[in-house]
């Protein structure tokens, strides 16, 4: 079986080879300094003794898990840590469809392309569902396409790249059509902490054996490189999860899971608040910018990106490689996401250099959509 790169390393690299400065608007990395107590676990850790520089359990570190039991409400023996949420969203979907209840998986459209990708690498069929005009979810829709094939409902809130967060009543009605499919939902929710509207209210709240919530700290934390991530699973899933794990990947590593376990135990509320502080300002600066450039576009509840729509110019790879050499601002095409939001452009606002993107942007679209060049066939 052949496999697709994700586009988004094309257009990063594409943007990195460009002749001129280039903002970059397509990684997820935050641009915001890590906890206090992570750098400083991390250092105590080089004195540790040879021992800790060994295998730690295979489902996590203990303390680790237990911490994130605590936050999430539930038992720790459900908590299985990962090398960062993309793994445990590989976890929890295998489990989905491993079950022999069917092998189609229903995606939200818009859809992170990773969801569908790693269907395909599970040997499972995606389905995309299309969801609101806002990007929430529409329950008919997942009604209508939900079949006794459906093995499997991935949601992912708050959403990338749409910024929607789901309404917990529109999950409970989801996960009730799960159930009577025999299918399992899974619930991606690593970007709880950027909850922009006060609205997020996690899956974990349904109580529900047909739910696996999934989640991490590479957004949380700003340690996309220490890949720490987890998977809450039913107690009918959790021992096929961590067996799945081991074969995988043995474990995780120590020293990060050491260092996130003291960042939990030892950062204040405050240092998420000012994240989701300085992404609002951000997407009032960039909005703003998108307003002046004559564009739609979506406003984030939550996470942080925006998709953009500019009139006559619609989201290609074509076009976003326009914008790398002509306007110097690197974007994700909306047909990487799927086919909801072909037409659009995504941006990523976790760089200090948002609002300047947003000018160039909003000069670039000035008099209306750059004409296309000619086709030199």
């Amino acid at each position: 079986m052949e496999y697709e790169e994700p586009k988004f390393f094309h257009v990063m690299q594409y943007a990195a080879a460009a002749d001129g400065d280039v903002i970059d608007m397509v990684s997820g990395n935050p641009d915001w300094e890590p906890p206090a107590a992570l750098r400083e676990a991390l250092r105590e850790y080089a004195d540790l003794p040879p021992a800790d520089f060994q295998y730690p359990p295979s489902d996590g570190l203990r303390e680790l898990r237990e911490a994130i039991a605590e936050r999430r409400g539930v038992d720790p023996d459900r908590v299985v840590v990962t090398n960062g949420t993309g793994e445990a969203n590989y976890l929890a979907m295998a489990r989905a469809l491993d079950r022999g209840a069917g092998d189609e998986a229903l995606l939200m459209d818009p859809v992170y392309p990773y969801y569908p990708g790693k269907t395909h690498l599970l040997g499972g069929e995606p389905t995309l569902v299309p969801t609101a005009r806002d990007g929430g979810l529409d329950v008919d829709a997942v009604r209508e396409a939900a079949s006794e094939d459906t093995a499997l409902i991935v949601l992912n809130t708050p959403n990338n790249p749409t910024g929607a967060v789901y309404d917990l009543d529109a999950v409970r009605e989801v996960v009730g059509l799960a159930e009577a499919v025999d299918a399992v939902v899974v619930v991606d929710e690593v970007y709880d902490r950027f909850d922009l509207a006060g609205s997020f209210e996690s899956a974990l709240t349904l109580d529900s054996d047909r739910v696996i919530v999934t989640s991490g700290f590479s957004k949380s934390m700003a340690i996309t490189g220490l890949r720490v991530g987890y998977g809450v699973f039913p107690e009918a899933h959790v021992g096929d999860a961590k067996t799945r794990h081991m074969l995988v990947n043995v474990t995780g590593a120590r020293p990060s899971q050491y260092a996130v376990y003291h960042a939990l135990a030892e950062t204040e509320p405050d240092y998420y608040a000012q994240s989701r502080e300085l992404l609002a300002d951000r997407v009032d600066a960039f909005t703003d910018a998108l307003d002046a450039a004559g564009a739609e576009y979506s406003r984030p509840e939550g996470a942080f990106y925006v998709l953009a729509r500019f009139e006559g110019f619609p989201g290609t790879m074509a076009n976003v490689k326009r914008l790398v050499d002509e306007a110097g601002v690197a974007g994700m095409p909306g047909e990487a996401f799927g086919t909801a939001r072909d037409e659009w452009i995504r941006f990523a606002l976790v760089t200090p250099r948002a609002t300047e993107a947003a000018e160039r942007l909003a000069d670039y679209f000035a008099d209306g959509a750059p004409e296309t060049p000619a086709d030199p066939r």
